[in-house]
C-alpha cells in the first residue's frame, strides 16, 4: 500500500547510522495518507450505531433538525468535516450547502484568503555589533485545509512566531550596511525560510516586506557626523581641483598675452568698459607694469 511505503520511507532517516531528517514533502504525504487511512479504516460498530441513532433523531425531529444539519460554506472557505473524530472521505468540502449529523459530525471552517500580520519590532544585534530594531509584514494563506487542521492548532499564531524567530536569525548574520541597503534580498530570504517551515502546516507564505529599520539615537548622530565630514571632504577636494584647473588656464592666458603686448592693452580697455557700465563716475588710469619695474630698480 502507498501508506505503508510512506511510513517505511519516513523510518529510514531515524535508522542507526543515518543523520538526515524527513523533508517537508514527506511530512505532507504522511498527513494525507493518515487522513485517507483514518477514513477507510471505518468508525467501528459503535460508531455505526451512533450514526444510525443520529439519522433516526434527525428523522423524528424533521424539519426542525434542518437548523442543525444544514451548514453553509462561503466561496473563500473550505470545510473539514470530522465524523466521530475521523475526517470523512473526500477531504475538504466547499463552497456551498452541506448536510451534517448532529452529535456525530464536527465541522471546521478554514479561511483560504490571504492573511496579513505584523511582525513586532525585533531588537537584533547585527554581525558588526550594532543593535537595530526591525519590523516586517508577512502575507500568508492556507493552501491545504486538511493539513492545517490536523497538523497545527493555530496556523496564524504559529506562522507569526516562526516569522519572529526567522527575522532574528537572518538579521543576526547581516551587517548594518547590508540591512540598510539589501532589504529586498533579506525579504526574499525570509520568505523562502518561512515557506519551507510552514509547508508541513498547509500554509503558503506569499510575500514578506521589511517595514522599518530603526537605529539608536547615538548611532544616528554618529552616522550623520560621518556623512557630513565625508561631504565636506569631497567639497574641499572639488574646490582644490577647480583652483588647480583655473591656475592652469590663467597660466595659458598669461603666455598668450605675453606674446603680444597689444593683447594686454586690449584687456585693459575691456576692463574699463565693464567698469564704466556699472560706475560712470569712476576713472581708472592703467599703469604699465614696466613703469613699476623702473621705480623698483635702484639708481
Amino acid at each position: 500500500m502507498a501508506s505503508s511505503s510512506t511510513y517505511k520511507d519516513e523510518s529510514r532517516p531515524f535508522a542507526p547510522g543515518s543523520h538526515t531528517l524527513p523533508s517537508a514533502q514527506t511530512t505532507i504525504a504522511l498527513s494525507s495518507d493518515d487522513a485517507r487511512r483514518s477514513s477507510t479504516e471505518g468508525i467501528g460498530v459503535c460508531g455505526w450505531v451512533l450514526v444510525i441513532l443520529s439519522y433516526f433523531l434527525v428523522g423524528i425531529t424533521f424539519p426542525f433538525s434542518l437548523c442543525l444539519c444544514i451548514k453553509v460554506v462561503q466561496e473563500y472557505e473550505r470545510a473539514v468535516i470530522l465524523r466521530l473524530g475521523r475526517i470523512i472521505p473526500g477531504g475538504a468540502k466547499g463552497p456551498g450547502l452541506f448536510f451534517i449529523l448532529p452529535c456525530v459530525d464536527t465541522i471546521i471552517k478554514v479561511d483560504l484568503r490571504t492573511a496579513t500580520f505584523n511582525v513586532p519590532p525585533q531588537e537584533v544585534l547585527t554581525r558588526d555589533s550594532v543593535t537595530v530594531s526591525v519590523d516586517a509584514v508577512v502575507y500568508s494563506r492556507v493552501f491545504n485545509p486538511v493539513i492545517s487542521v490536523t497538523n497545527v492548532k493555530n496556523t496564524q499564531y504559529a506562522t507569526q512566531l516562526l516569522a519572529q524567530t526567522t527575522l532574528r536569525n537572518i538579521l543576526g548574520t547581516k551587517s548594518l550596511q547590508e540591512i540598510l541597503t539589501d532589504r529586498e534580498t533579506i525579504a526574499h530570504s525570509m520568505q523562502s525560510h518561512l515557506d519551507e517551515g510552514t509547508d508541513p502546516w498547509g500554509v503558503k507564505v506569499e510575500r514578506v516586506e521589511i517595514k522599518d529599520v530603526r537605529l539608536p539615537q547615538s548611532m544616528q548622530r554618529s552616522m550623520a557626523a560621518e556623512a557630513e565630514a565625508s561631504r565636506e571632504a569631497r567639497a574641499k577636494v572639488i574646490a582644490a581641483e577647480g583652483e588647480q584647473k583655473a591656475s592652469r588656464q590663467l597660466k595659458e592666458a598669461a603666455d598668450v598675452i605675453s606674446e603680444s603686448p597689444i593683447a594686454l592693452q586690449l584687456r585693459y580697455l575691456q576692463t574699463l568698459t565693464h567698469i564704466s557700465a556699472e560706475k560712470n563716475s569712476t576713472i581708472v588710469f592703467p599703469i604699465p607694469v614696466e613703469l613699476l619695474s623702473l621705480v623698483k630698480r635702484p639708481a
